[in-house]
């Protein structure tokens, strides 16, 4: 729970006052008005060998006991060396390098504003560390418009250190986005206590900060980018201010003098709420009462009670603080209301004119959270996110005008597609199924966002003379993963499909494969695969696909050699033309572009899995805890993990990029003795390696 701006506001302060979702234990009651209730998608009470993301107390732990589920932790005692959880928590996707290729519109700008979101993807406690089986989760996709991720999260009753769970950092490091833990010191009224900011800021003998340096190390041993600090309890004086503000210091030049080659330190964002006083006020700004944390952290968050005569102020005091005006966020609250929030954007991001600041969400997984009973479900979710980020056409090219204004008609969008070999199975990290070549290999709903492919950046970009037909993903069938990319309506004329913005090398080998089909009831459809290069786009025939639904197909488009001659050998854009010969509606399905300029060749199976921990529960199923390593000279985008079942089927179980994988609900068939399970490796092409088996014995 948390205060909203109104609340705040009629209680004389305004802040990010708690970060537990719904229905999360806390240590405090709500506000009167509001009721805790279950929040979708939450916390299932934990089996033993679950593993969860981590949280912790800084030093101190509360009086009293924990609430059921919960564990109170002091990150002052952690040491990886005896986490058994940390092989399910480490991410090892790296941080992509990524471009602002020129925006579709003329009104979002490269260089200037920049997003960052504090989304919750599960309560603070029993946030599993590897996924569930539910599809019913905040399936992030649109990374191409943001710039930093804050994993939100914390509560006075479990914890106040929240550590990003692997999964979300390796989608969003795919994407180029680098993702940062929450450090959250809650207000009184909240369960706040002041001696855990003093924890926090306690020096050692030497002078520095024991409790940074174990925040350096969190980071680095599970993979992610930094800490967004949250210091909102009262009560302190300057002495506190200035320790805090030389503690966010150290964490930023400390990080990186223990960095990785690139010498990088971890980024810091500050939340606007301690002032140098060491007390708490909410300045909406940036001024000389919060300026000191500014200098000291790579960028502020402002407190949402922000206008615009503040923000202006601000950019100009960052300028002459030598530092870009858009190192600093200014706070919009969407947990509430969603597009309907009420929002100044010319005081952010003129329409005219130059970007004043960059802006950050609060809680944009309103888009799933206020999702109603009766129509949860993934396709829906990705039908209101989109709203969400491109607007309400659903077109970034030409973003509508009116009160909300998405970050695709302000924010230039990035994208990391710069290297062969590509591929896409428009897997969402989600879905009601797994399917492997169009067959369903696994019944259980299930989310996992370390197994999301790089997605469209533009959703979505159709260029046509006739009607736009309807683009999403679709949840029903898929080619490989969980989704697939369905386009549906009349095709009066020839329709564009533009996916991905791109600097792709294109040699003469290059080949382009789609595998794609048409559904039942759809009209025949025309196929063209289309390649922006320097001197204009190609169409190149990827076939005709008949009408009514005959399977899967892949075509395959020698396009290097289709292209040569052409002037620039650098594919700047990437997409498909359809077209119905008939002129007739269509329901047309792409599960599958792969980009090569090379023969795939399987990857190397992983070494040695093995069984590290089991559990035998009531009707035939155990708990298992999975490991690997990884095998050598293979490049391997992520690991999957199947059962063998009578008459040479397989059933899948789930995957990870890591090299530990935890089955929650392995199903005995017909009182075997013992299950054979199987780990493969995939590669970038989604080319499978031959199996690495262990036997389980019940």
């Amino acid at each position: 729970m948390r205060i909203t701006r109104r609340e705040a506001l009629a209680a004389g302060a305004a802040g990010l006052a708690a970060a537990a979702l719904p229905g999360e234990h806390s240590a405090v009651a709500a506000p009167a008005g509001r009721a805790l209730s279950p929040e979708p998608g939450g916390a299932a009470p934990p089996l033993s060998l679950q593993p969860y993301a981590s949280y912790w107390f800084p030093g101190s732990l509360p009086a009293g006991s924990p609430a059921p589920g919960v564990v109170w932790r002091s990150l002052a005692a952690w040491d990886p060396a005896k986490d058994p959880d940390l092989p399910f928590n480490r991410s090892v996707v790296p941080l992509a390098a990524r471009f602002a290729p020129p925006p579709p519109n003329a009104t979002a700008r490269a260089g200037q504003a920049r997003v960052c979101a504090l989304a919750a993807f599960a309560h603070t406690s029993g946030n599993p560390s590897q996924g569930a089986q539910t599809a019913d989760f905040y399936a992030l996709t649109h990374w191409a418009y943001l710039d930093e991720l804050v994993f939100w999260g914390g509560s006075s009753g479990e914890g106040l250190i929240l550590a990003p769970n692997a999964p979300v950092v390796d989608a969003a490091h795919r994407n180029g986005v680098p993702v940062l833990g929450t450090v959250f010191l809650p207000p009184a009224a909240y369960g706040g206590q002041l001696q855990w900011t003093r924890d926090l800021v306690r020096r050692g003998p030497d002078g520095g900060f024991p409790l940074a340096d174990q925040l350096i190390r969190v980071a680095r041993e599970y993979g992610f980018d930094g800490w967004f600090v949250n210091a909102e309890t009262g009560g302190g004086d300057a002495r506190l201010g200035a320790d805090m503000r030389d503690f966010v210091a150290y964490l930023g030049s400390r990080s990186k003098a223990r960095g990785t080659a690139r010498n990088e330190g971890l980024r810091i964002t500050w939340y606007d709420a301690m002032t140098a006083s060491g007390g708490i006020d909410w300045r909406n700004r940036l001024d000389e009462h919060n300026a000191p944390f500014f200098r000291a952290a790579r960028s502020m968050f402002l407190n949402f009670n922000w206008d615009r005569a503040g923000l202006g102020s601000s950019a100009g005091l960052a300028r002459r603080l030598g530092r870009s005006p858009y190192d600093l966020w200014a706070g919009i609250d969407v947990e509430a209301r969603g597009w309907d929030t009420p929002v100044d954007w010319d005081a952010v991001v003129p329409a005219a004119g130059p970007h004043v600041l960059s802006y950050g969400f609060y809680r944009p997984e309103w888009t799933w959270t206020s999702l109603p009973a009766e129509a949860r479900g993934p396709a829906a979710f990705h039908a209101r996110d989109d709203r969400f980020w491109s607007g309400q056409a659903l077109d970034p090219s030409a973003p509508e005008a009116g009160p909300w204004r998405p970050p695709a008609a302000s924010v230039a969008d990035r994208s990391t597609l710069t290297a062969l070999p590509f591929a896409t199975t428009f897997n969402t990290g989600h879905g009601l199924g797994w399917y492997e070549k169009g067959r369903r290999t696994g019944e259980s709903a299930w989310n996992h966002l370390g197994l999301q492919d790089r997605l469209p950046g533009r959703r979505w970009v159709i260029r046509t003379a006739g009607p736009r037909p309807a683009v999403g993903f679709a949840f029903d069938d898929a080619w490989r993963g969980g989704s697939s990319l369905l386009v549906e309506g009349r095709l009066a004329a020839p329709a564009e499909l533009e996916l991905y913005a791109c600097r792709l090398p294109f040699p003469d080998a290059t080949v382009v494969e789609l595998a794609h089909r048409t559904d039942p009831g759809s009209a025949a459809v025309r196929v063209e695969l289309a390649v922006a290069v320097d001197d204009g786009v190609a169409y190149l025939p990827a076939g005709v696909l008949r009408a009514g639904g005959r399977g899967w197909t892949t075509a395959r488009v020698r396009a290097g050699a289709k292209l040569r001659g052409r002037r620039g050998r650098t594919v700047r854009a990437l997409g498909v033309r359809l077209t119905a010969p008939d002129g007739g509606a269509v329901r047309w399905r792409l599960g599958r572009l792969a980009v090569r300029d090379a023969a795939p060749a399987a990857p190397a199976p992983p070494v040695a899995p093995a069984v590290t921990a089991s559990h035998v529960g009531p009707g035939g199923t155990a708990e298992l805890r999975l490991s690997w390593s990884a095998p050598a000279g293979a490049a391997v985008r992520q690991y999957e993990v199947r059962q063998a079942l009578p008459g040479g089927r397989f059933r899948f179980l789930g995957g990870t990029c890591g090299h530990a994988y935890y089955v929650p609900a392995l199903r005995r068939t017909d009182g075997e003795a013992a299950t054979r399970i199987e780990v493969r490796a995939v590669d970038e092409l989604y080319t499978v390696s031959a199996p690495a088996s262990l036997t389980f014995r019940w």
